[in-house]
């Protein structure tokens, strides 16, 4: 055989091998191996989920088909190109690649890759913390237009999220103390609107909101073990878990908790690796395992610090729409099979923010109500309807 028949029928195998790997990626993808390896999310529709892996899969296939088809041409041109030439043609693809990496690499740095540390414009405002990777930067108010509504964001000197910036959270008095996010912490909401200032008017209590926006669970456990020695009186600690948000539990590109809850620093990558990770959150089985492991526990231990200081540990789970078999799958490895003392909120999907998926305020009040009346039931079951008002006002 020459040379170039050689070097052709090399080509083309090559190039049909690819192809067919393409294919058998989209016939061998199908729904149970995607429920396997790609976590729900909570800001992007059910229905939008099964129509981005339909189409992921349809890319695929069409990938495929395409390098099948191009694989004879392809042979014939690699004939006709002599090995030098195609050598160096290879050669200075890959020094242009590895050039462009690098120069991405420095002009983007890397703090935490998507976290919301990094959202500089954003109110309100974050900064970075060596232990927990950010926090709400305190001492100032904010405001932001969301959904075509104008939201102010007060935080006190502690770093609690309240009504304004002459009503700090004072430690000496009875709380209620929300840990968590996003969603606890009010994105899209004036104060009076979110759950924290609902529970608080509902039960005639203080509020104390410790919630920063982008933390998972073992960050506002942390938070939590770090803030709650501060109050006196705390009446219950309430923290969140939705089976769509376990995917950012898994990060590791801030500082987090290892086994046995150790703290480990965040792990560098490449700002393109970030990038493709944060494109394609496909995780192994073993990975996804792990972080319902780590969940679990961190949640136990939230509410065994809670209990220390005396007080209700209770985990909100709120719900849009029907329950997917993965979120079932997932409430019950975390939940229901540790014990945790949860409220489940079954949600209207149209209960959104204009042009976003947090909560809305009809999200937020049904939310509030919920908590509002478990807290309500557990503390007359501790210290009786008479005692009720004490315990809320002393």
């Amino acid at each position: 055989m020459s040379e170039s028949s050689a070097k052709r029928l090399s080509v083309e195998a090559t190039v049909a091998a690819f192809g067919i790997l393409f294919l058998l990626g989209a016939l061998l993808a199908n729904q149970d191996w995607w429920d396997r390896h790609f976590l729900p999310v909570f800001f992007l529709s059910h229905a939008k989920y099964l129509q981005g892996e339909r189409l992921a899969r349809l890319a695929s296939g069409m990938i495929g088909i395409v390098f099948i088809t191009l694989a004879r041409p392809m042979g014939r041109l690699a004939a006709r190109t002599p090995v030098r030439a195609l050598a160096a043609g290879l050669v200075r693809i890959g020094l242009a690649v590895a050039l462009a990496l690098a120069a991405s690499e420095l002009v983007k740095g890397h703090k935490f890759a998507f976290a919301a540390a990094e959202t500089a414009n954003e109110e309100p405002l974050r900064q970075p913390d060596p232990r927990l990777g950010w926090i709400f930067k305190p001492a100032r108010e904010g405001r932001m237009v969301v959904g075509g509504r104008k939201i102010s964001y007060a935080i006190d000197p502690l770093g609690y999220r309240v009504r304004g910036l002459d009503a700090p959270v004072d430690v000496n008095l009875p709380s209620v103390v929300f840990t968590g996010e996003s969603i606890v912490s009010g994105y899209g909401l004036n104060w009076d609107e979110t759950i924290p200032a609902q529970v608080g008017a509902a039960l005639r209590t203080q509020s104390a909101s410790i919630a920063v926006f982008g933390y998972a669970n073992d960050q506002a456990y942390l938070r939590l073990v770090s803030e709650l020695p501060r109050f006196r009186r705390p009446l219950a600690v309430v923290s969140l878990f939705i089976p769509s948000l376990l995917a950012r539990n898994l990060g590791d590109d801030r500082p987090h908790l290892g086994p046995g809850l150790t703290w480990q620093p965040a792990v560098h990558r490449l700002w393109v690796s970030a990038l493709l990770r944060f494109l394609v959150p496909y995780h192994g089985e073993a990975e996804i395992e792990q972080g319902i492991r780590a969940t679990r526990a961190e949640l136990i231990a939230t509410a065994a610090v809670t209990r220390q200081k005396g007080a209700i540990a209770l985990v909100l789970d709120p719900q849009y729409g029907p329950e997917t078999p993965v979120e079932r799958i997932l409430r019950r490895r975390i939940l229901d099979e540790s014990g945790i003392d949860y409220v489940r909120v079954q949600l209207d999907p149209s209960w959104r923010l204009k042009g976003d998926l947090h909560p809305d305020p009809r999200a937020a009040h049904a939310i509030a109500v919920a908590i509002a009346a478990r807290l309500r039931s557990e503390l007359v079951r501790q210290n009786g309807e008479h005692g009720l008002e004490s315990v809320l006002t002393r």
